[in-house]
């Protein structure tokens, strides 16, 4: 256990989801004094009245930001300006509210849909202003990427102590399965096993299958985080990766395999793919604080899988 939390309070904002809770199983790992996981029920992070008095009352030594309004590329179509305005707020007023309460550190988790829509592959973090972020990620991404223009002015006009994560697509257990607001991976899961149980002979998969997508397990991704908030503090935004990638196609048939579905893939490319290709250069995170990603994806998935066989009620409840 490292000295840094032996003393320190950890505020982790969303840590009642997906990564939150991940976030709060590493950080029992590395043993804070105390954790607080407030809910968006005790502090709307949209308000800065309601920010500035969960820094007041609660007082941290670290925040990690995570709360956020998330979704797939349906949700983003059907609410940009939702996820736009929502993510912006929360962003803004964390990082205007621990700046203002003088906490010591704070952990922004920025996202690479910020990314243009043709980066060079791998990603580097020096490409990020060389463009605009694909149409249907676009207003939830260059909201996210405003906290890091914030973070910087901030670090250099006040010296705040603030560090800009961003990991690339994740999995795992606790994922959320509710078709409104599902990513890829589970929501090929949940078409998957519904069609297997159903015993239809196909599914129908948005796009084409030819995008390409890297897949980082949510507990690595906690993990790195865990790693930045200890031991990195500089202005430079760093990926949080596998440097693996892996077409849309080819991660279908996968999932059809581990579930056990023998029937067809039928492609409907009037939807769109997003983004052409995804995959970052995860080389800054092992530099600059020791992170590589350790769970194999064919383990992540199936690990994935039985998690929502055995959670279904909860993982497709969650609609927000």
């Amino acid at each position: 256990m490292s000295d840094f939390w032996a003393d320190t309070h950890v505020l982790v904002t969303g840590g009642s989801g997906f990564l939150g809770s991940a976030v709060l199983r590493a950080l029992d790992g590395v043993g804070p004094e105390r954790v607080s996981a407030p809910t968006s029920a005790d502090y709307d992070l949209r308000r800065a009245d309601a920010t500035a008095s969960m820094l007041s009352e609660l007082a941290p030594d670290l925040v990690i930001h995570l709360a956020a309004r998330v979704g797939g590329i349906g949700a983003n179509m059907a609410r940009p300006a939702d996820l736009y305005l929502d993510n912006l707020l929360m962003g803004t007023y964390v990082l205007d509210a621990t700046r203002r309460a003088g906490t010591p550190k704070t952990v922004v988790i920025g996202t690479i849909c910020s990314y243009p829509k043709f980066t060079p592959v791998p990603f580097s973090e020096d490409s990020l202003w060389h463009g605009y972020p694909e149409e249907t990620n676009a207003p939830y991404g260059v909201a996210k990427l405003a906290q890091l223009t914030q973070l910087q002015a901030n670090r250099s006009q006040y010296g705040q102590s603030a560090v800009y994560l961003m990991p690339t697509n994740l999995y795992g257990p606790g994922d959320k399965f509710h078709p409104a607001v599902s990513h890829v991976i589970p929501a090929l899961i949940k078409k998957c096993v519904d069609a297997k149980e159903s015993g239809a002979d196909h599914v129908e998969v948005w796009g084409t299958g030819a995008a390409s997508r890297e897949f980082l397990f949510v507990d690595d991704a906690a993990a790195g985080i865990v790693l930045a908030a200890e031991r990195y503090d500089a202005e430079e935004p760093v990926n949080l990766g596998t440097n693996e990638e892996m077409p849309i196609r080819e991660l279908a048939g996968l999932i059809c395999e581990l579930v056990g579905f023998s029937g067809e893939l039928r492609w409907d490319t009037s939807k769109p793919d997003g983004q052409p290709r995804r995959r970052v250069d995860p080389s800054r995170a092992k530099e600059y604080f020791g992170f590589e990603a350790r769970v194999p994806f064919r383990d992540g998935l199936r690990r994935t899988i039985d998690w929502y066989l055995s959670h279904r009620d909860e993982a497709e409840a969650r609609a927000e």
